[in-house]
């Protein structure tokens, strides 16, 4: 069972900067994908991004130039820099991991809001 717990969430204004974490109760490195996701109001999940263990990343079209993925295989803890915030990224963040890299997303934290306020 892994279990993940993010932190780091908060209120930010238009064009500000936070940093999530998602502390991991195992090896990062043992997961095969680790990924963030976010859900808006009223609207379905959606992956914001995702890193495997050979380093590839992956994000969503809306991200990209603004939010980075990484990790600390030392402190198994995954992180999300967002920069340039815009207040439609206003959401719950959610960490999760696809352990075996097979799309299933297995394991989830319970998320930390997000708000970006105009």
């Amino acid at each position: 069972q892994v279990q993940l717990v993010e932190s780091g969430g908060g209120l930010v204004q238009a064009g500000g900067s936070l940093r999530l974490s998602c502390t991991v109760s195992q090896r990062i490195l043992e997961l095969s994908v680790m990924g963030w996701y976010r859900q808006a109001p009223g609207k379905q999940r959606e992956m914001v991004a995702t890193l495997n263990v050979g380093e590839r990343t992956n994000y969503a079209d809306s991200v990209k130039g603004r939010f980075t993925i990484s990790r600390d295989n030392e402190k198994n803890t995954l992180y999300l820099q967002m920069n340039m915030l815009k207040p439609e990224d206003t959401a719950v963040y959610y960490c999760a991991t696809d352990p075996y890299n097979l799309k299933r997303w297995n394991y989830w934290g319970q998320g930390t809001q997000v708000t970006v306020s105009s």
